[in-house]
């Protein structure tokens, strides 16, 4: 474990924000953080990052690194006029760092930008800039680093872009990854664990599969012979073009995929859940 926060609080006025959040990322795991606008995400990840102090609750950082914690809340703070090397200069010299060649290079190719471009960041797409955020991030070498939405302004490509990026990061690096959405689709393939926080306390939480299969109203299956099948057409499914929606009802899921996979004439290649977000951001039942 390197990060965790234990019932953590916070409150503007009468307003509270936070109620008693508890929530730990370990090394080489991205954990997920997603709520609907507004649920608390932003506000826990300053905390974590000791820009607002909570009113209750416990933080704890095992780590020996000089940096522990790496972060991007909200927008990544670039300097537009300068060059992705000058803006690296800069925020190492608040950190103390003298940024060299060799660390350039090798900060660039971490997160997949070209290390010869001298033109002024303000030219770098959305999905460049967030990339360069990432780098600042990583600027000396932390054990945990905290992304607050960064897909927001991204289109499908960028997305899936730095998806990559940060799963290779945390797998080949050992990085502890929390990262916070409000959008599913950005997170649910990504994440090893999920938290899901509503109205500022968390809701749910667990391996991001079991959360999700937990809100699932259907799962869409994808595979060769799935029309003749003799389970699926006994069972409530909607057969499509190389796919079926299939709504499990009273037999779970796991079940029907044993069986499925073990008929003959069937290939089932992928089976995805279709989460429901009104399920998904109620409180779990104890």
């Amino acid at each position: 474990m390197i990060l965790s926060a234990r019932e953590v609080s916070k409150s503007y006025g009468a307003r509270q924000v936070l109620k008693k959040v508890s929530l730990t990322c370990r090394e080489g795991e991205i954990c997920g953080l997603i709520g609907p606008n507004g649920a608390g995400k932003s506000t826990l990840f300053r905390i974590l990052m000791g820009l607002v102090s909570q009113d209750a609750g416990e933080l704890e950082l095992r780590s020996v690194s000089p940096k522990p914690l790496g972060g991007i809340i909200e927008k990544p703070a670039l300097y537009g006029y300068l060059s992705a090397r000058e803006n690296l200069n800069v925020f190492s010299r608040v950190q103390g760092l003298v940024l060299t060649g060799q660390h350039y290079q090798e900060l660039m190719a971490q997160v997949g930008l070209p290390a010869d471009r001298q033109d002024p960041v303000r030219n770098y797409s959305m999905g460049m800039k967030q990339r360069l955020g990432l780098a600042i991030a990583l600027l000396n070498d932390p054990d945990c680093v905290i992304l607050d939405e960064p897909f927001s302004g991204l289109d499908p490509i960028g997305i899936r872009g730095l998806q990559q990026q940060v799963r290779s990061l945390a797998h080949k690096r050992r990085l502890g990854v929390l990262i916070s959405s409000h959008n599913l689709v950005e997170l649910g393939d990504l994440c090893d664990r999920l938290y899901v926080i509503n109205h500022g306390e968390i809701v749910r939480e667990g391996p991001a599969r079991k959360v999700l299969q937990a809100a699932a109203r259907g799962y869409i299956l994808y595979g060769d012979g799935l029309a003749g099948s003799r389970l699926l057409q006994s069972l409530k499914v909607e057969f499509r073009k190389g796919s079926a929606l299939l709504y499990p009802e009273a037999h779970p899921i796991e079940e029907v995929l044993r069986n499925l996979v073990q008929e003959d004439g069937v290939a089932l290649k992928a089976c995805i859940p279709q989460t429901d977000l009104r399920t998904l951001f109620e409180k779990e039942a104890p």
